[in-house]
């Protein structure tokens, strides 16, 4: 469990530095990204090792992603734009 926990956090740091690097203007301060992706995976791994139980190493790791993906999609922004006005405001 302890090697699922390191794996987990360190593919979470991971997903997190390849969407600072995709998306850098639609995230927040780039400690909050990395955070959130650690802590993501973290919670993927327990999640899916409390499922699935103990022997489960490459489900876990992959549920530790998935999450840690939804946790991060979670921060992005919309892009700027200009902002729409309605028929009725014109």
């Amino acid at each position: 469990m302890l090697w699922e926990s390191i794996s987990s956090v360190v593919l979470g740091l991971a997903l997190s530095w390849v969407a600072l690097r995709r998306l850098p203007g639609r995230l927040p301060s780039p400690r909050t990204v990395l955070l959130t992706g650690a802590l993501g995976a973290l919670f993927g791994a327990y999640l899916t090792h409390s499922a699935l139980g103990s022997g489960h190493v490459l489900a876990t790791l992959v549920g530790a992603v998935l999450v840690g993906a939804v946790t991060l999609s979670l921060l992005i922004r919309p892009r700027r734009s200009r902002p729409v006005r309605s028929a009725a405001a014109q």
